[in-house]
């Protein structure tokens, strides 16, 4: 399904969100500003997709920088980004839920928009606590759930009604864009991940939520 819309993946996000995806994901590259300009760190988006996070980072990033996700026509996609941005971001195909990288590999992970992909969360979680280093950091910015009642019922509207429509339009894939809305329902509460992040490990966690609570953006830290 992934393969199948990576050719119109960044058209539709920006045009479906309005173009406000790229403040979140702004927002998302904020949180772990001051260890990407830490030149000694590795810091790995993980489930990069099409490699928005990766450009983002950019300018005054001096750590290396790692991308991975499963999708192959992803990568390829990121990979000729990154190409015409000069952006040096090594790039990996490989399985969120067990990665090809030691204990203590990072000393940040991100996560945006593809966590809730993932057909374990707990496990998911597990395998980023296990290649963070100690003081490292995970940042995971996904779809929530707003709260107020006004937000809800319009964003129900919308993700129900019209992201399915001129999602199958444009990307010729109608199942696609009726999976994202089924896969936002099911995703836990904010604080039901949080303590989620705290069984898996990780310690000072937090979320803010953006937008109006359509977005929601985690935190947690591995102190030990």
């Amino acid at each position: 399904m992934f393969a199948r819309i990576a050719p119109t993946y960044d058209v539709l996000n920006h045009l479906l969100s309005f173009n406000i995806d790229r403040r979140w994901r702004k927002r998302l590259a904020d949180v772990l500003r001051p260890i990407v300009e830490r030149r000694e760190a590795r810091v790995l988006d993980l489930c990069c997709g099409t490699g928005d996070v990766l450009l983002e980072f950019q300018p005054g990033a001096k750590a290396q920088i790692f991308g991975a996700d499963f999708c192959h026509p992803m990568l390829v996609v990121a990979q000729g980004k990154l190409s015409r941005g000069g952006v040096p971001a090594q790039l990996m195909e490989c399985d969120a839920l067990a990665l090809p990288l030691s204990d203590g590999a990072m000393d940040a992970i991100t996560i945006a928009f593809g966590f809730r992909n993932l057909a374990n969360y707990a496990a998911g979680l597990e395998e980023c606590f296990r290649i963070l280093r100690p003081e490292g950091m995970l940042a995971i910015l996904e779809f929530s759930h707003p709260r107020c009642w006004a937000v809800r019922t319009a964003y129900g509207v919308y993700s129900n009604v019209l992201l399915p429509l001129v999602g199958a339009l444009v990307s010729g894939s109608p199942r696609a864009y009726r999976y994202l809305p089924d896969s936002v329902r099911r995703f836990p509460e904010p604080e039901a991940l949080c303590e989620m992040m705290r069984s898996a490990g990780f310690e000072e966690v937090s979320y803010q939520l953006l937008s109006g609570g359509i977005v929601c953006l985690h935190w947690g830290k591995k102190l030990r």
